[in-house]
């Protein structure tokens, strides 16, 4: 009798425990449903994107070539900047102090778009990664949801074998004490078996700025992309992988490794809405999406790097 007292005892703590554990999680929760990581003012950029025809512009621009990449001549272009380039390179014919001045007036326009670039990359990739922070900590709240049911049912097959082996004991009668035994082992595997869920709990999650369903429908439908970085993502000049754009190349990543290769289950999927209900999987993909948008965002700064090393060879 008194190792049941005991048992009991434990069996509150715990559900004491866990319920509290639900609540704070519950609270929590409120903050997380919409997002906190769009931009207080919201830009209305101009979604004219730069030319796609490279072959052209970098053929119109043979005399650059031996300084500049055929990647820094179209981001150049994209910012707009190519006639200052082909004015350097007049004024450099000349030693006289005004063309000097001249030159340092035309970097200096030339840095000042290449310095908007860059923080319009800046931004994007730290939305990314604001947003890749936020569906994590959904996930962690749908994955404690799923982790307090498994454990009641757990707990509550332990009590129901525990209480089957009690009431056994104290039945004298053999056919009762075997008939609670067998009760007692039934209702303790059906809660066994009440765990093996795979889909889980689900819960709401709200993105009306959807960045992923941009890249998705590969077309800038929305304000959420500067269109210098938008060209970045999409023009096949950057890509590092046969001559695949950015997005494309990620895409492909998606439709196998997030959905198996089913094209009509990425296209129907909420990650690709303005929200509803998510379960744990779908979270977790959305994360790491949203994680490898950030890291292929990041990557472009490298493109800078070169074209502000071309630039420097050229006024030295």
């Amino acid at each position: 009798m008194k190792k049941l007292l005991y048992f009991f005892a434990f069996l509150g703590l715990f559900i004491s425990c866990v319920s509290k554990k639900n609540q704070v999680i519950n609270q929590n929760i409120l903050t997380l449903k919409d997002s906190y990581c769009k931009a207080p003012f919201k830009y209305n950029y101009d979604n004219k994107i730069p030319s796609y025809n490279s072959d052209s512009i970098i053929a119109a621009n043979k005399d650059l070539t031996a300084i500049f990449s055929d990647q820094s001549i179209l981001i150049l272009n994209a910012l707009d900047n190519l006639d200052e380039v082909h004015q350097i390179m007049e004024l450099k014919k000349s030693t006289s102090l005004e063309s000097q001045v001249k030159v340092l007036q035309l970097k200096s326009k030339i840095n000042s778009k290449i310095t908007i670039a860059l923080t319009e990359l800046d931004a994007v990739a730290a939305e990314f990664d604001c947003e890749g922070e936020r569906v994590a900590q959904i996930g962690n709240y749908v994955d404690n949801l799923n982790d307090s049911r498994n454990n009641k049912l757990i707990l509550y097959s332990i009590v129901a074998g525990a209480a089957a082996s009690i009431a056994g004991g104290i039945v004298k009668d053999d056919a009762w004490s075997s008939a609670i035994d067998i009760g007692g082992g039934a209702l303790g595997a059906g809660f066994g078996l009440a765990t093996l869920n795979p889909k889980g709990k689900k819960v709401e999650f709200i993105h009306q700025r959807n960045l992923l369903r941009d890249i998705w429908n590969e077309k800038l439908q929305s304000p959420n992309f500067p269109p210098f970085v938008w060209y970045m993502y999409t023009e096949r000049k950057f890509s590092n992988k046969d001559g695949i754009p950015i997005i494309q190349s990620i895409k492909k990543r998606w439709l196998h490794f997030q959905f198996d290769n089913n094209a009509k289950a990425a296209d129907g999927s909420v990650i690709f809405s303005d929200g509803g209900l998510y379960r744990a999987d779908d979270l977790h993909n959305r994360a790491a999406m949203l994680n490898q948008m950030q890291s292929a965002t990041r990557t472009i700064n490298q493109n800078i790097n070169y074209l502000l090393l071309d630039l420097d060879k050229l006024i030295l």
